[in-house]
């Protein structure tokens, strides 16, 4: 519900900006109480708005509706050219602050500062009634309309000046704890060592598509990683040829600060020629990732990503197939394929044998995959287990977040179960080659209240950050322009940076007040879901290291600063990344020699 009010709040704005104009030139009653009607339903939303949380309507409330509704209620009760001009500027400048979000610590700034337009447009709109009786040409001028772009026309220069300020962006406070002392193990012998080379080279699709790829040994997706939970792990990373540099970063492994793989925060990115050594123990098993974070939006799209599958030290017994779901880039658009499959492939699976499927979605964009012709259930989420896991019905949707793994287990029937779409679908069968299962419809999958299972949540929370992301204009390393990335009405590298200290207990209360889908990753640490739109979580408790905000939605999370280091924390739409949805966490005390021009996605 909280999405489709967003969408009717944005088109509420666009007819006030057709209606204030018009209001503003006839000054009729008919026109101001069109105005004061638009200011009422946008007054209506917000109220609704409200119920899903405070993060949803404050800066409705506090700024967009007083400064549309009160001037155009003073106007409908006394109508005339200057209280008609107020109202239409008052119109126009409740649009401006939807379209250009603000950080919450601004907002006395920004109503005394409208408060000011509205007073210039005020005495010009008298001080031009006077002079137009003389009928001078310079009253003639639009004087209100200039009077009125002072607001956005101020707000710009200051944004464009905070962004500028931003350039020696602090990733961390002062501190005697570098990021390079927070490494892997140094001394000890690894039980698994590989050696990852980045390089250019060509990716065909099922299809027959060849996509000018990048790839990890000569295969996209890379090679599979499988380790065993408490190995030392040791990957070397060796650049051939990718000249814009190359990093891995080990998503969703809680790995030493060191370890992240982020350039301008953990190390340098790995340039052509060069390498580059990773060590680490993962601590929790399940199904995890890597991929480049150097120039994400377009390296790991191109192929620079692969399976990193941490065992338990009893090995499941069954067939376990990694699959992910990947948006190749295509001559007339992405091409989303599993793994390279984009076209339906099939895939043997004896009957009344386990199997484990674990998807991971590597595009930038949400995936939805269905799982038909058996019931299945959800073992984990993002590498954690799911307590209580009870079958879904054939057909259910599950939603992938950007950067999101679902385990999917079934029992496999004498008939054929398909996982995905009808254009890139992996088939079990028997013999490998029936056709796909009926695909019936389910439900969508929530993990909100799947499954059962107690335990204990922190609470007692040392700090706690709220966070609102929005669209609108704003300024990303140097540039104005309209995207869907802002968090607190700022971009990188103008968002503040999160500290914490060892140990804390942090919550957070993030709120989509965009249109977008925004898939929210923390690196360095699990987070747990505690409540979505006001209502508690109730199935199992539901940890994730990457969870998707729609639009009109606010998570309650919270997790421990156990992990010291400076942490990127953003969203896994590149695309948001590199326009500058992109913060940091960093631990007092903890500091970075690595520094870059522009956000490191």
């Amino acid at each position: 519900m909280y999405g489709i009010l967003i969408y009717v709040d944005l088109t509420l704005a666009v007819l006030t900006l057709i209606a204030a104009p018009v209001a503003g030139l006839r000054a009729s009653r008919r026109w101001l109480s069109v105005l004061a009607g638009l200011a009422a339903g946008r007054l209506v939303v917000a109220l609704l708005l409200l119920t899903g949380g405070l993060l949803l309507a404050d800066s409705r409330l506090s700024v967009q509706v007083p400064l549309a509704l009160l001037p155009a209620a003073l106007a409908v009760w006394r109508p005339g050219r200057t209280t008609a001009n107020l109202a239409a500027s008052g119109g126009v400048l409740s649009v401006w602050w939807l379209l250009a979000p603000f950080a919450p610590q601004d907002t006395v700034l920004v109503l005394a500062g409208s408060a000011v337009g509205l007073g210039v447009v005020f005495w010009l709109s008298v001080a031009v009634g006077r002079w137009r009786s003389s009928a001078s040409r310079l009253a003639r001028l639009p004087w209100v309309g200039v009077a009125l772009l002072l607001v956005p026309a101020t707000t710009l220069v200051l944004a464009g000046r905070a962004d500028a300020s931003a350039d020696g962006h602090e990733h961390g406070g002062s501190g005697p704890l570098a990021v390079g002392q927070l490494a892997g193990p140094k001394d000890q012998v690894p039980a698994v060592r590989e050696t990852f080379v980045a390089a250019r080279t060509s990716v065909h699709l099922a299809s027959g598509l060849a996509v000018a790829g990048l790839t990890f040994n000569g295969s996209s997706p890379g090679p599979q990683l499988r380790v065993k939970r408490g190995q030392l792990v040791e990957v070397t990373l060796v650049n051939e040829n990718v000249d814009e540099g190359v990093t891995i970063h080990w998503h969703g492994v809680d790995v030493p600060n060191a370890e992240d793989g982020v350039p301008g925060v953990t190390q340098d990115a790995v340039a052509p020629g060069q390498r580059h050594v990773y060590r680490f123990v993962p601590n929790r098993s399940g199904t995890f990732w890597y991929h480049t974070h150097r120039d994400g939006l377009l390296n790991v799209k191109k192929g620079l990503f692969g399976a990193l599958i941490v065992e338990e030290p009893a090995t499941f017994e069954g067939l376990d197939r990694t699959v992910f779901t990947h948006a190749w880039p295509g001559p007339d658009g992405d091409v989303v394929a599993l793994d390279r499959n984009d076209r339906p492939t099939g895939e043997t699976a004896p009957a009344g044998r386990e199997v484990l499927v674990r998807a991971v979605n590597s595009s930038e964009e949400p995936q939805t995959v269905r799982v038909s012709g058996a019931p299945f259930r959800v073992t984990a989420i993002d590498g954690n287990a799911v307590q209580g896991a009870t079958p879904l019905e054939p057909g259910t949707e599950l939603l992938l977040a950007a950067g999101g793994r679902y385990d999917v287990a079934f029992t496999m029937p004498a008939g054929p179960v398909t996982l995905g779409s009808p254009d890139a679908a992996l088939t079990f069968s028997p013999n490998g080659s029936a056709g796909q299962a009926p695909d019936t419809g389910g439900g969508q999958f929530d993990p909100l209240t799947y499954g059962s299972g107690s335990e204990p949540v922190l609470g007692g929370h040392d700090k706690t950050f709220d966070l609102r992301l929005d669209d609108g204009f704003g300024f990303s390393q140097g540039r104005l322009s309209y995207v869907s990335s802002l968090i607190n009405g700022r971009l990188y590298p103008a968002v503040p940076t999160l500290e914490v200290g060892r140990g804390d207990r942090v919550r957070m209360r993030i709120a989509s007040r965009s249109i977008i889908n925004h898939p929210f990753h923390l690196h360095g640490h699990r987070v747990r879901v505690l409540a979505r739109n006001g209502e508690p979580a109730s199935g199992s408790p539901w940890w994730t290291d990457t969870l998707n905000i729609a639009g009109g939605e606010v998570y309650e999370i919270e997790f421990r600063a156990d992990n010291p280091g400076i942490w990127m924390d953003h969203c896994h739409n590149f695309q948001h990344g590199a326009d500058g949805m992109i913060m940091h966490l960093a631990y007092a005390g903890v500091t970075t020699p690595y520094s870059s021009e522009h956000a490191p996605e």
